[in-house]
Parts: structure tokens; sequence; C-alpha cells
């Protein structure tokens, strides 16, 4: 994933731009980076890896030689940025957030010819917020640029640039990522997330619609080219990565992580389906409001039965050695045995990806005295790896657990029943379960339904991305 934050004033904004950005850090973990504009020192920039280091304390030491009316930031999970780019646009920075499918055919159908070079990573390939860039300036003007952008990139693609006089904040062409607006008495600031810029004093001003192009000052802000009418926006923006203090579409994310849980055990009581346990709890931290809403709707004591130890190992920052990340994962679980010992639990986790961290804290729990442990996920089975955002994106689909299992319970064959399997009413749904719960050891097992998830969301549900689970643009 990735966020992003950027801010124009009257005065000095670079407090501004650095607490925005370093609020944004639950949605990336491998750069940081930020670049200011100051009217007589011109632009200045700074990219910091944050793989092991939070981003505030890579950038501290910063501040001092920062000065500067406008400025925008991110947090990537991908290449470094904002980059800053000269060409006969003007002199400008950019950073972007997303995913581009197809930036080996774009290299080659726009910059195959001679004269034309990109700096490569070890790996070969390109910074893709270069090859942004590279697009945007084979217009006449930026807005036009961001527009065939938009147009030619397979994927998704949100984008701020930051010019002498202004920031241009474009949403991508299916709006699958916010972009929001704030403002204050001394100018404008935009951002992926709202609480962001509600803590810094500005107050919501305007949320971008998709394809949107906006151009930012200090005195205000204007649509440069107007929304489409299309939205896909992601619904693990409400499940999984959004901050809970967070509103996207005017729903916020807690209120409807509680919702979440509500549903499940209302569905799941109508269906005479709740096991009998001592406690319901969540599986630190995403998971833990939708078990609230789970433990409120059932009538089962809420509890945490254990606690995640992040002083020195927060979630955002993990080693790059599997096995130094699975003993991290294993020393962070810190129980409680008095809620633990003889007692039968009821999880809920915000979903189940590829299932291994979730192994881990299965045998923990039995190892720590647990009579039984149920598992719920708070959405459906992850039947596709995500393609357009950098949520469930792997290698392979067969590296999710749901699709893995269905190869291994039927081979190809299975492939052809993918929405049979996601739906526990039916026959292979049902073995999807059990064999599971035989697999990672739960006592029994749950999805929410699709149903149930955009019910909880409670935007139309056409505007809503549900690629992962149905495979369904």
């Amino acid at each position: 994933m990735g966020g992003f934050f950027g801010a124009i004033s009257k005065r000095d904004c670079v407090l501004d731009i650095f607490f925005g950005v370093d609020y944004h850090s639950h949605l990336g973990t491998r750069r940081g980076g930020m670049a200011i504009y100051d009217a007589q020192s011109g632009f200045q920039r700074q990219i910091h890896n944050i793989e092991n280091t939070p981003f505030r304390t890579k950038f501290e030491s910063d501040l001092a030689d920062f000065h500067g009316c406008s400025g925008i930031g991110c947090i990537s999970d991908m290449d470094p940025q904002p980059l800053l780019v000269r060409s006969h646009l003007g002199l400008y920075a950019i950073t972007t957030v997303g995913i581009i499918n197809n930036a080996e055919e774009l290299v080659n159908k726009y910059f195959s010819e001679r004269g034309h070079q990109f700096m490569a990573m070890s790996s070969g390939k390109i910074n893709e917020t270069e090859l942004v860039s590279s697009l945007i300036n084979q217009a006449d003007d930026l807005v036009s640029g961001i527009r065939h952008a938009q147009e030619v990139i397979d994927g998704s693609c949100t984008m701020l640039i930051l010019t002498p006089d202004s920031i241009l904040a474009a949403r991508d062409k299916l709006g699958r990522l916010p972009v929001l607006i704030g403002q204050s008495e001394d100018g404008c600031c935009v951002s992926f997330e709202s609480f962001a810029y509600h803590k810094l004093g500005y107050h919501d001003a305007y949320e971008l619609g998709p394809r949107e192009i906006v151009r930012i000052t200090a005195d205000g802000f204007e649509t440069l080219s107007p929304a489409g009418e299309e939205m896909k926006i992601c619904a693990f923006l409400w499940t999984y990565y959004g901050y809970p203090n967070s509103n996207y579409e005017g729903v916020n994310v807690e209120v409807m992580r509680y919702r979440n849980g509500e549903i499940m055990a209302r569905d799941e009581v109508q269906r005479g389906s709740l096991p009998k346990v001592d406690y319901v709890a969540g599986v630190p931290d995403s998971g833990l409001p939708h078990a609230i809403g789970f433990a409120n709707r059932s009538g089962k004591p809420f509890a945490r039965p254990f606690v995640k130890y992040t002083p020195t190992w927060p979630r955002s920052f993990m080693p790059t050695n599997q096995a130094v990340r699975d003993q991290v994962a294993k020393m962070k679980q810190i129980p409680v045995p008095e809620l633990i010992e003889g007692k039968k639990l009821l999880f809920v986790d915000d979903s189940i990806v590829r299932g291994t961290q979730l192994q881990g804290t299965v045998d923990f729990l039995y190892e720590s005295g647990a009579e039984e442990v149920h598992m719920r996920s708070a959405c459906p089975p992850i039947m596709y790896a995500c393609k357009y955002l950098n949520f469930s994106r792997n290698n392979s689909s067969m590296d999710l657990l749901a699709r893995r299992t269905v190869q291994e319970l039927e081979g190809d064959e299975g492939q052809l029943h993918l929405d049979e399997y996601a739906d526990a009413s039916t026959e292979r749904g049902q073995c999807l379960l059990k064999t599971i719960c035989e697999k990672l050891g739960f006592d029994s097992l749950g999805y929410q339904s699709l149903d149930g998830l955009l019910e909880a969301i409670g935007i139309d549900r056409s505007k809503i991305c549900t690629y992962c689970w149905t495979g369904k643009e």
C-alpha cells in the first residue's frame, strides 16, 4: 500500500507535512519521503528507508534544514519517492500510490526509441513513479498529462504533484483509494487519511471523486478535471488497513467494523451455528473492533486473551529475513493465562490471507492452555490476489490460503467452482471450512459473507471493489 500527505500555506508548514506523513505510517513499511518548496531556496527533498526505523525517527534530524510554505510527503511500500522531475512542464515533485500492472508494456510502447532511459533498480525494474512522470511529460500541460497517465495505466494510480505555486491532487480513475482535502485559516492540505489533518487543525473541506484532478493553493482549491461516474473503492479500507478514526465516502472505519462484527454474529445466531464459548476476542489490532461488534450482538463477553508487545517491534517495522520475522511475530504475542487456560475462545480476525501468521497464533493459544479455539474472518475467503493495490498481492493467487486449499481438494476442477467454495451454504463451501480447520487446528471456522460485508460498509454496492473475493472487475 502506501499513504500521502501534502500542505500549502501562508506560513511555513514543514511540521504539518512531517506529522501528516507520519500519521500514514500504518500504510507502508519500506520508504518515507518529503519534498518541500520555498520561494527563495527552491525544492528540498529527502527519502529514507523505514523498514526497521519509524518515519518520525528518520526525519527528525532533517526538520532543521527544511523550510517552506508547501510540500508533499509519502509512506511507500514500493519505490523511493517523492521524485523531483525537470521537463518542458517545469520542475515539480511527484508521489504516487497504486500499482502499474502494464509497466513493461508502457515502456515498450512509449519509450522504446533511442534517447529514452529510466533509472533501473537492481532487479532491473523501474521506479513506477518515474514512469508516471514520464507519461505525464508526454503532454503539453500537467492536467492533460495526468489524464493520459490515468487512461493508459492498467491498475491504479493516485498522485500528488508539487509545483512552485500549487499542489495538484489526482485520484485514480476508479477511485480505489481516497483523496481528501482539509482547510484551515492559513491554508489547505490533502491527505489519504482524514484524521491526519484533523489533529493538525484542518477541517474537512472536500473529497475528490474518481479520476478528479484538483489544484490546491493556500487560498483554496478548484477542480481542473471533473470526477468520473464509475467508482470502485477498495473494501479493505474499512475492514483492514484504514485507521479507526478515518472516514471514507462518509463512512467511519471503526463504526463499520463494529457493524460488521454485529452482522456476522446476527447471521450466525440465525443459523444456529454459534459455538458455546467463554470469550469473544479479536486478533490484534484491526480484528479487535470486529470482535467487539460480534461480542455485543452475540451476548458473549469480550476479552483480550493475548496482547501484542509493540514498543520495540511495531507492526510496520519488521525484519526482511523470514525466519527472524517468524520469531519476532512469536515474541510479540504475550498471553494473559487467566483468560486462556481451560477456556473456549472465539477469535475474529480482519481477514485470512496466507494463513501463516494465524497458524502461529493458534499454536500459541493451545500451547498457552486454551481448550477450544474458534476462528472467524471479518471478510469472505480471499480467492484472488489484488491487482489494483498492494493488499493480498502475491506472485500467485495460489499463495492465498483459500485458493491453495481449493487446489489441494479438487485440483484444476476446483478452480472452476470458486464461487461455490466461497459460499458456506454449499457443499463445497463446507468442505473448504472443514479442510482449513483441520489444517490450522481450529475447532470451527466462519467467514463473513460478501452480502454481510457490503451491508456493513453501507454505501452503494456497485461503487465497492470486491475483486479479491469474486475475481470480477
